[in-house]
Order: C-alpha cells, then structure tokens, then sequence
C-alpha cells in the first residue's frame, strides 16, 4: 500500500511540476502582455500551447499592434495562426497602412495573406508605387513593334507607373495582365496612325490614347502613368509586302503563261496529227482514182476520147496555175 501510494504521488507531483513550468513559461508572456498594454490571458496562453499555437508570436503581435494604435484581440491573431497566415507580417502590414493613410482592415489582411499573396509588398507598392517595364524583360523583347497606316515600322518601350488597389488584390489580375493590356494598345494606338511621323512627332499620343482605354480594370492594380521611353524606326513593312505581293503576282503570271504556251504547243501538235491523217485520207483517195478509171474503160462508161480530154483539161489548169504563180526571183544583190 505504501509503495502505491508513493507511485501516486510521484505521478501527481510529475504533473504538478509540468503544469507549474508552462504556467511559469506563459507567465512572463502575461506579464508582458499586461505591461505593454495589450493584455492576454493567462488561461487563453496556456490553451495555445495544446492548440499548437505559439504563444510568443501571438503576444508580439498584439504588442506591437497596440504601440501602434491598432486594437487586434488575440483570438483573431490566433485564428490567423491556425489558418496557416503569417500574423507578424499582416500586423506590419496593418501598422504601414495605416501610417500611410491607407484603408485596410484586418479582414481584408488576412484574406490577402491567406490568397497566397504578400500583403507587405502591396502596401509598400500601394505607399511606393512601382514601374513595370513594357514588355516585360522576362519576356525576352527589347520592344513593342506596331505598324502605322503608311506600312513603317516603330519600335516602342513603355514604362508604366502603378499602384496596388487593396480592395481588388484578391481576385484580381496580375502585373502580366497589365504589360498584355499596354501592348495591345500600343499595338493599336500606331495602327490607327495615318503615318509613323504622328507618332515620332508627339509620343505622348500613345500614352493618352493607351490611358483613356481604362487597362486597370479588374486588375489588382492602378495604373498611375503610361511612359513612352523610347521610340524608335524599324523596317518599311508595307514596301517588303507589296514587293512580296508584285513576286507572287509575276510567279502566278509565269505559271498561267506556262500553262497557255503548253496548251497552245499540244493544240499544234494536234493539229498537226489532224493534217497528217487528211493527207493519208487524200492519198487513199487518190490511189483509188485509177482503180476506178480502169473499173469505167472495163465497163464501157469512159471512153479513150474522154480520157484524152480529161487529161487536156488537167494539163491546161496545170498551165493556168503556173502563169498565175509569180515568178521567185531569188535574193536581190
């Protein structure tokens, strides 16, 4: 019985022992905490350390907040720990804003943090805006390349100057978007130039034209400027397409001439195959004529004396074609 009885209380002062170090450990964070002015009980420290919270974060946050006039409670700063957030970086991020003259709310932090985005950058960018470089240098480009009306080539670079919108950052589009957006208004703004020399003239025409167009839209920022930072003459597109155009015109003109001469020299051919088989029909013909001269004397329907005059009217047409052929001189020397 004694033996039980000292195991039961070593148990028992094991525990004690344990309980006393964590309430002696939280202590110190309860006497802070009371001491800077942002109280936190000790009861509520002692249950963080069973939630897995860590007890020194939470009441750093909530000193620090309170030195800088923002009365966050610890249960809100502890709910942002166990949603996975980064609660010193969403109190810094509250204290900047609210410095700079910015509305936030606690909400709106935390829901940012949790989206996976850095909330201390966008206040930082919503205090210090910054300049996203169009294209972009990850994208490989020197340049925007647009042509104008009269077909030249300019080749543009753009610098513009944004701000982050708070109230969109969740949900909405990225810097990506906004590099797209001013390109394609650049693209546009020279396409409907009547010739590159408006644009080399007055630049700013871009930048208006681009502003005007509202890119920011649905994007997690505000687009403060739209610089044009250089500007320079690329090819004369329009004269490299029309020579290309007149090369495919004058290899389609070849090609149909081709085309023609090969159907003219087969129609030749035929022709001339045509005129061969007259010819063979004329000469069977004609070797039928004395077959039938012979065929009338044996049957008594031609006689000597018409044969003779048949053959004088042959001779004597002979004649007539001769004189009326004119005479071939030959070359004159």
């Amino acid at each position: 019985m004694w033996s039980w009885s000292w195991i039961i209380f070593s148990v028992i002062a094991f525990a004690l022992l344990i309980v006393f170090g964590m309430v002696l450990n939280n202590f110190w964070l309860f006497v802070q905490a009371r001491l800077s002015g942002a109280p936190v009980g000790l009861v509520q420290l002692f249950l963080m350390k069973f939630r897995k919270v860590s007890a020194t974060v939470i009441v750093q946050a909530r000193i620090t907040a309170m030195k800088a006039g923002l009365d966050i409670s610890a249960n809100d700063l502890e709910a942002h720990y166990l949603a996975g957030g980064n609660v010193i970086r969403v109190v810094n991020s509250l204290i900047a804003a609210s410095k700079a003259g910015i509305s936030l709310t606690f909400k709106q932090a935390t829901s940012i943090d949790l989206a996976g985005r850095d909330i201390f950058d966008a206040v930082r960018t919503s205090v210090n805006p910054k300049v996203i470089d169009c294209p972009s240098k990850e994208s490989g480009k020197e340049s925007i390349e647009a042509v104008a009306a009269d077909g030249i080539q300019l080749k543009v670079r753009a610098r513009v100057t944004v701000r982050t919108n708070l109230g969109r950052l969740v949900g909405g589009a990225t810097e990506e978007t906004i590099v797209a957006r001013v390109g394609e208004g650049i693209v546009s703004t020279i396409g409907s130039a009547v010739n590159h020399k408006q644009v080399l003239a007055s630049p700013d025409r871009i930048s208006k034209t681009v502003m005007e167009k509202g890119l920011d839209n649905g994007t997690a920022f505000e687009i403060l400027s739209i610089d044009i930072a250089d500007v320079d003459v690329g090819e004369n597109i329009g004269a490299r397409l029309q020579t290309d155009q007149a090369e495919a015109d004058k290899r389609v003109a070849q090609a149909n001439a081709e085309k023609r001469r090969a159907m003219a020299i087969a129609q030749e051919q035929e022709m001339k195959a045509a005129t061969q088989e007259n010819r063979a029909k004329v000469v069977l013909a004609e070797a039928e004529i004395p077959k039938a001269m012979a065929e009338a004397f044996r049957s008594g329907r031609l006689g000597i004396m018409d044969y003779y005059r048949m053959q004088n009217i042959q001779a004597d047409t002979t004649m007539r074609d001769a004189i009326a052929k004119p005479e071939d001189k030959g070359p004159t020397g």
